[in-house]
């Protein structure tokens, strides 16, 4: 008899995140689910992590080449046995109540589509920490995947995301973007006419970048993906999605305005990093992670908007398609 629910992980090099993975699975409180590990062209696989909870859990293991996180999903959906696919990426950590909060909120709210939002585990070194409150605090981007947003603006993430067979079938699933592919399917599954919400309390702890450079990478990256996931999308692009680009000009002009005397312009920049250093020690308790927060805070608003103007350049300004524009950093 088929599982409830498939839970599909596109892995890449990471075994020790996947055993976490499989070990916060199976503590759950609710358990009628499979579990498909894909690895996506790994030259460091998890095989033989798997294969330790073959008695542990209904888990299945498919190597493939390397096709990017969407293509290697739709890869998991296709060998999945259930009607209801939930995905996580493979630095998360399940709490042993979700697949119980999930299966109750769904037989008395049905949703073709879900999302969850994430949260630092008590665990997570102080780096982990701030970067979470860097990505989910309600100063920096507006609480989107901490859960504190309107639910018919939300779109789900595959860090903590679920559809039906239905939904994947009439969308296609998850294109070939390497990055904001999740937000593109999230968007085409809205514009489906599919049911999508918000379950707050189905997060799950994630443990992002482990340090400033990977995350600078990562967060460049999605500041690019939101000028494509306009192309793709008219429309979706609005004004919150251009501040941290204002963050970044901003920035330039306080540092131009301090050469001729005037201090205003950056005052203004420090008071709020004062404010992001007051509220992250108000939730951790912790200068050092408070500290912290201003500088993963600082990184984050950097590093999306040059990605974005980055990407607004090469998109909007001199029209160039998708793959030519990032051929040589997206799709090698």
């Amino acid at each position: 008899m088929p599982a409830r629910y498939s839970i599909i992980i596109p892995v890449f090099n990471r075994p020790d995140e996947v055993k976490e993975l499989l070990d916060s699975l199976n503590r759950q409180t609710f358990t009628d689910f499979e579990v498909i590990i894909v690895e996506d062209g790994s030259q460091i696989t998890s095989e033989s992590v798997v294969k330790g909870f073959d008695n542990k859990l209904q888990v299945k293991y498919f190597d493939k080449t390397n096709e990017g996180p969407g293509l290697t999903r739709n890869y998991g959906v296709e060998r999945a046995s259930s009607d209801y696919f939930i995905f996580f990426d493979s630095d998360c950590l399940i709490p042993e109540r979700y697949m119980e909060i999930v299966d109750h909120y769904l037989s008395v709210y049905p949703l073709d589509a879900f999302g969850g939002p994430d949260a630092a585990h008590a665990s997570f070194t102080a780096i982990q920490k701030a970067i979470t409150y860097s990505m989910t605090s309600t100063l920096t981007t507006g609480g989107i995947r901490g859960g504190s947003i309107e639910e018919h603006k939300f779109h789900p993430r595959s860090f903590n995301m679920g559809f039906s067979r239905e939904v994947f079938q009439k969308t296609g699933g998850f294109s070939s973007l390497r990055f904001g592919e999740d937000l593109d399917l999230s968007m085409r599954i809205k514009e489906a006419g599919f049911k999508s919400g918000l379950i707050k309390d189905a997060f799950v702890f994630h443990k992002r970048r482990t340090d400033f450079r990977k995350f600078f990478k990562q967060v460049h990256n999605s500041g690019i993906a939101r000028i494509n996931l306009y192309k793709r999308h008219p429309g979706t692009l609005k004004i919150v999605h251009f501040a941290p680009a204002v963050f970044v000009v901003c920035l330039a002009l306080s540092l131009i305005s301090l050469v001729f005397g005037l201090w205003q312009p950056m005052a203004v920049l420090v008071i709020y990093f004062a404010s992001i250093f007051m509220d992250s020690y108000r939730q951790y308790k912790s200068f050092r992670v408070a500290y912290l927060s201003v500088v993963s805070s600082f990184v984050q608003h950097m590093a999306y908007g040059t990605g974005f103007i980055k990407s607004l350049w090469k998109r909007i300004i001199l029209g160039q398609p998708e793959f030519v524009a990032y051929k040589d950093n997206f799709y090698k």
